[in-house]
């Protein structure tokens, strides 16, 4: 029988899988280490579990104690885990810019977290690497896993994540492509990887904002680096000591946008669900793309899983809010049209009128104006039903067969929005320019602009 004794013994070995779609312009082989299958669905079980076995055997854990870190969510489940099967307690530091999936799945694991604010200093008292070494103090019976400085990070990856890709590509990596945060990942696998084949180029992807890429290309510890980005779970504001900066070849800046934007194509292209980071791996592999040859060998990581960001990229809202999607408008459909003009009329035109109108425009709803402003509508379905039933009625007023207005927009609404207000009793949506005039869209409008 295959029996895992606990939750633990079933960290590591996780699958190598090929990218088609996204990559298929490279000229060579890319292959994802798809680390969400470990059971705390990230790459930092491993480590995790190795910090805390560490410091067992170091005397620095004992009994009953508290296993106290400052965590941007994944290193706390992986801590978390191993504390339910060893019977230790937990408390995490994190920050207001994770996403809050995290900070509830680590509570679900009887974890305490606390939030601290993230555009402050490493060495302000409120700041979340602070605040863990306070507690560490106070805290009786406490250790401080410190995953960026503890170098049981990177042995962790050195023993476990470079065989595994070494392994799975009989020897034949040649890139190793990973997002660069505490340190750990990158330079434990590299370390291994470096060992085997001094050839093998290791790629660190890094955010705008952090100070990483400066330092390894120059050096110096700049702060004028460091500004607040919203990338999760990699980039630093200060260099931890997990970095060997030796057995890294390159660091690749990206942007907040594109990575979480890649995320996306990723989850839907790929089938792979991916968190943040993993968007940003490939989108800092595209940006290289012409260093790569036809023999190449690509592994990337994927550290994390997409359940911890439903709620920010892949939520449509939230990547609206800070110009992460390329959306339409109510504006782009208006001026993407040729006939701009608002077609309408008034209460005390004929139904016949309105119907001419809709014949010479070829258009299916009419806003009825009153002084200037939408006072109600026509629609060519609820004149055919008042028409068949009574075909005298197309000598009558608009007013007489009048429907209820459409409802009025901003200029600028996104065209998601838009679709969840036209309705089988409503045809269509106002808005106003800046001029002040009114434009109309219907759903044929919505689906031509979502077709293009």
């Amino acid at each position: 029988m295959d029996i895992k004794q606990n939750i633990l013994e079933t960290i590591g070995n996780t699958p190598l899988i090929k990218l088609n779609k996204i990559t298929k312009d490279l000229p060579c082989l890319v292959a994802a280490k798809v680390d969400y299958f470990n059971p705390g669905n990230s790459i930092k079980d491993r480590m995790a579990v190795k910090m805390i076995e560490v410091a067992e055997k170091e005397g620095k854990l004992k009994p009953g104690g508290t296993i106290i870190e400052g965590t941007s969510g994944n290193t706390g489940m992986g801590l978390a885990l191993a504390a339910c099967v060893k019977g230790y307690k937990c408390i995490f530091v994190t920050t207001d810019k994770q996403s809050k999936e995290k900070a509830d799945i680590l509570k679900a694991v009887g974890a305490e977290v606390i939030v601290c604010p993230t555009n402050v200093a490493p060495e302000d008292p409120q700041s979340y690497y602070s605040v863990a070494k306070r507690l560490a103090k106070e805290v009786p019976n406490s250790f401080h896993c410190n995953q960026y400085d503890n170098l049981a990070n990177r042995l962790a990856h050195y023993e476990s994540t470079g065989p595994e890709i070494w392994k799975q590509t009989d020897g034949k990596i040649t890139h190793l492509v990973c997002t660069a945060g505490t340190g750990g990942t990158i330079t434990g696998t590299a370390m291994y990887l470096k060992e085997k084949n001094p050839d093998i180029q290791i790629w660190a992807i890094d955010v705008y904002g952090s100070l990483l890429t400066k330092y390894f290309n120059t050096g110096v510890i700049d702060m004028n680096e460091v500004h607040p980005y919203i990338s999760e779970g990699f980039g630093e504001d200060f260099v931890p000591l997990n970095y060997d900066m030796s057995v890294i070849d390159h660091f690749e800046q990206v942007t907040d946008k594109d990575g979480a934007v890649m995320a996306r194509r990723i989850a839907k292209e790929e089938g792979i669900f991916i968190g943040y980071s993993a968007g940003s791996c490939i989108q800092g592999l595209m940006q290289l793309k012409d260093r790569l040859k036809k023999d190449d060998l690509v592994v990337c990581i994927f550290h994390d899983h997409g359940s911890r960001y439903v709620g920010k990229i892949y939520n449509d809202q939230w990547m609206m809010e800070r110009g992460f999607l390329d959306v339409k408008t109510f504006k782009d459909i208006v001026n993407g049209r040729i006939h701009k003009r608002l077609v309408t009329v008034t209460p005390q035109q004929t139904v016949a009128e309105a119907v001419e109108l809709m014949r010479k425009y070829d258009i299916e709803q009419i806003p009825v104006m009153q002084d200037g402003e939408p006072a109600c509508s026509v629609s060519e379905n609820g004149l055919f039903l008042k028409l068949f039933s009574n075909p005298d009625i197309k000598n009558k007023t608009v007013e007489t067969v009048m429907e209820p207005s459409f409802p009025i927009v901003a200029f600028d609404t996104p065209v998601e929005r838009l679709g969840s207000l036209i309705t089988k009793d409503n045809g269509a949506v106002l808005a106003r320019d800046e001029k002040g005039d009114y434009h109309i869209v219907t759903k044929y409008d919505i689906i031509q602009s979502l077709a293009k």
